[in-house]
């Protein structure tokens, strides 16, 4: 499922009183961390998650790997934060179709 512009705009609107939920630490992407945001994103469909990179190429690659594995969507990345969306098996957001 690809996010259209107008649901992309939704999401961030949703995501903006967020907190990031997920904090990565100096172990860098675990076996653990995978499993809390997957957790994360079941209960919550939106989280954020912050990745504390001082190389930027190493932090995109980190997001790119977080979003392939999570199985989600990336909504937005600013700065260290990267916001996720993937629908939970139980709705909670109702997004606005395409």
């Amino acid at each position: 499922m690809n996010l259209s512009n107008k649901q992309k705009q939704f999401l961030k609107a949703k995501a903006h009183e967020l907190k990031p939920i997920i904090l990565l630490g100096g172990n860098g992407l675990t076996e653990g961390v995978m499993a809390e945001i997957d957790l994360a994103l079941e209960h919550h469909e939106l989280i954020k998650v912050k990745v504390p990179s001082i190389d930027r190429e190493e932090k995109a690659a980190i997001m790119d790997a977080i979003v392939r594995e999570a199985k989600a969507q990336k909504v937005q990345v600013i700065g260290h934060i990267l916001v996720l969306y993937r629908a939970a098996k139980e709705k909670k957001l109702h997004i606005p179709k395409g």
